[in-house]
């Protein structure tokens, strides 16, 4: 680029018009290209070309003219600063009679013939000229997986010989040159996309398994849609990227936390399970918009769309409102949303935590399919069976059911068998599910004006003193079983393609702890404002409380949740003290900081993990994080967690006890 750019800014943009106008600006540059790889090295990258060119005048002025004017950024790409001249899977017809230099796996050989070499990119087949002795010998010695660079002449494929199921099977490249750069012992399974492998042995050999295509493909979703976040964030609002530290101490409440040993005696770091505070404590300091891709850690069994490590797009800014935080991450989904998976609309649709329950019996519905759970009381008014005349004789006593339609016709007996089994295992008791007979209903609030056959599940509810329906959850975890089984039995219920996002809000600010009672715990986190209109109820009737706290849905999976956080020092201090009972030294720095000028703030948290599995439809979070742990919590790698020895563990002044069975293993 030439020392004042803005000199020759105009006449490079009259250039480039004009070759747009005459179509053939593709052309002109792939020209050039080939000059130059004709010309120079054809390992050297296009930016050291460029200044060969200008140095030593090797073309004609009017292209030297116009190459020095393209920006640097033009040069940028999969191929800049490369050995190679295109990836594996770029060459089209239109490179037809170019020299390239290609480096990849040897992903097939065939009939002693034809090389088919990979890279992220995709495939090119390498024709071997039968004629040349030394590059058969070659092919002779070559196996599956190793690695060769590959130099040759782009051609056609004979006609007739298209590949049309590869996005490079017009073409080939008749090699002239092939160099084994190294070879592949015997691999312990194929990569190929067809060929199954347990999940333990992927975990196994990791650096195989992400060689495949699907995990290509997700680790690269995965870049463009955090780059695409950021610049949302940053360019378009104004926020500030900061690393909050990983050492960090134990919070009251929550996930169990991960313990980093100190050298000083019984004193232990904890690893966060988010940064909570530290992004509250940046509020107080002014900085006004913070996010981070932010490393969080969780003590607790790994389940499918959780991992003891995760990261979480973490948001928080001040003199906001809950709309505003939810309109924010609309924007910022919708900016960055892959096109290829569709566009989203917006706003995305906001329901009540009670109004979440008592449809769905779920505070993460999935809203892709209907069946909302319904209450059939009235239906039964006059009934003779003698539980459900108990049941609405009681108090706020009623009879809930799902309607699922045909089901009657399509659920088998194993099928019922199931849902039974349900029942007993989430609540050990089958009497509370009244399994009725094919029951012709006529209720407008079940079926409009139709008179249908269903097979209903229902059961009976009393509410709790805390004014919510225990056995809501059942019938929520049944209607995603009856979901299931339709789908087994053919039916198009949930379409894999659709995004359903839901806001879920107003949910209870505190809940009996289990186990403990007379005792509270947060629903979200002690952090939480209350909503506006219950915060005289604080003191009074706290399980009466709504939080200003909101989950973000999508297909019945919790991505995202918030809240609008507790700013005043006052108000903080009597939730941990008087409500939770929690130890207030513990959180002194953050009493102390809201009462230094905290301004009203609020945030949210993306599970950024979980939300890329969904858009790939991915069976686990695993299938999109590069290197993660298994079922257990180990990396079946590198065969972590480790022992240490009791030498290495002296400083932090720490001893392990060993169980019986252990102390005789070691």
């Amino acid at each position: 680029m030439l020392a004042d750019h803005r000199v020759i800014q105009q006449p490079f943009e009259i250039l480039i018009n004009t070759h747009r106008q005459k179509g053939n600006i593709t052309k002109t540059l792939a020209h050039i290209r080939k000059i130059f790889r004709d010309t120079f090295l054809k390992s050297i990258s296009l930016s050291v070309v460029i200044s060969c060119v200008t140095a030593k005048g090797a073309i004609g002025s009017r292209i030297d003219y116009f190459y020095r004017q393209i920006p640097v950024n033009l040069f940028q790409g999969p191929c800049s600063v490369s050995l190679r001249s295109h990836t594996c899977g770029e060459l089209r017809p239109e490179h037809a009679g170019e020299k390239v230099a290609l480096y990849g796996w040897v992903q097939y050989l065939r009939q002693d013939l034809f090389v088919i070499l990979r890279d992220y990119s995709g495939l090119t087949q390498v024709l071997i000229s039968q004629d040349d002795g030394s590059l058969k010998e070659k092919l002779g010695e070559l196996t599956v997986e190793s690695v060769v660079k590959v130099t040759g002449t782009v051609r056609r494929r004979p006609e007739g010989q298209e590949n049309t199921n590869m996005p490079t099977g017009d073409i080939e490249v008749l090699a002239e040159n092939l160099e084994v750069l190294n070879t592949c012992r015997k691999l312990p399974f194929e990569i190929k996309d067809f060929v199954k492998k347990s999940e333990a042995l992927r975990m196994q050999y990791r650096y195989l398994d992400l060689r495949s295509t699907r995990m290509q493909q997700n680790l690269r979703l995965r870049s463009q849609l955090s780059m695409r976040m950021r610049e949302y964030l940053c360019h378009q609002h104004g926020f500030v990227d900061v690393e909050t530290p990983t050492l960090f101490k134990r919070t009251p409440g929550g996930a169990k936390e991960f313990l980093v040993p100190s050298r000083e005696p019984g004193r232990f770091y904890s690893l966060p399970q988010s940064p909570q505070q530290f992004k509250q404590l940046l509020m107080v300091a002014g900085v006004d918009r913070y996010f981070q891709f932010a490393r969080c850690y969780r003590d607790e069994g790994s389940k499918p769309d959780r991992q003891p490590e995760f990261t979480q797009v973490d948001i928080e800014m001040s003199f906001v409102e809950q709309a505003g935080v939810m309109a924010l991450v609309e924007g910022l989904l919708q900016y960055s949303w892959p096109p290829e998976l569709g566009g989203l609309s917006q706003p995305f649709p906001c329901i009540t935590y009670s109004e979440a329950m008592r449809d769905y019996g779920s505070d993460k519905p999935d809203t892709r399919f209907h069946m909302k759970l319904v209450d059939i009381s009235e239906v039964f008014v006059n009934t003779k069976i003698e539980f459900l005349k108990s049941a609405l004789g009681q108090s706020e006593g009623s009879i809930q059911a799902i309607c699922v339609p045909d089901g009657g016709r399509l659920f088998k007996s194993k099928d019922l068998e199931a849902l039974k089994e349900t029942a007993r295992s989430v609540f050990g008791q089958v009497r509370h599910t009244l399994e009725s007979k094919e029951a012709r209903i006529n209720n407008e609030n079940i079926e409009g004006e139709c008179w249908v056959y269903c097979h209903r599940l229902s059961t009976m509810h009393k509410k709790n003193d805390d004014g919510y329906l225990p056995f809501r959850p059942l019938l929520g975890k049944l209607r995603l079983q009856c979901a299931e089984l339709l789908e087994a039995r053919g039916v198009a219920l949930r379409d894999p393609t659709a995004f359903h996002f839901l806001w879920v809000v107003d949910f209870p600010l505190f809940l009996p702890k289990e186990g403990e009672p007379g005792s509270l715990e947060s629903a979200h986190h002690p952090f939480t404002a209350p909503v506006a209109q219950d915060a005289h109820l604080v003191y009074t009737e706290p399980l009466q409380v709504r939080g200003q706290h909101y989950d973000l849905v999508l297909n019945g999976c919790e991505v995202g949740g918030g809240s609008i956080r507790i700013h005043k020092a006052a108000e903080q201090l009597h939730v941990l003290k008087n409500i939770l009972k929690e130890d207030v030294s513990v959180l002194s720095h953050l009493l102390e900081a809201l009462d230094s000028g905290a301004p009203p703030h609020g945030g949210i948290a993306l599970g950024l993990d979980r939300l890329i599995s969904l858009m790939v439809r991915a069976p686990s979070i695993r299938d999109v994080i590069a290197f993660p742990k298994s079922f257990r919590g180990h990396d079946l790698m590198s065969q972590a967690p480790d022992y240490v020895s009791e030498e290495d563990l002296k400083p932090y002044h720490i001893s392990v006890t060993w169980p019986p069975a252990k102390t005789e293993e070691k």
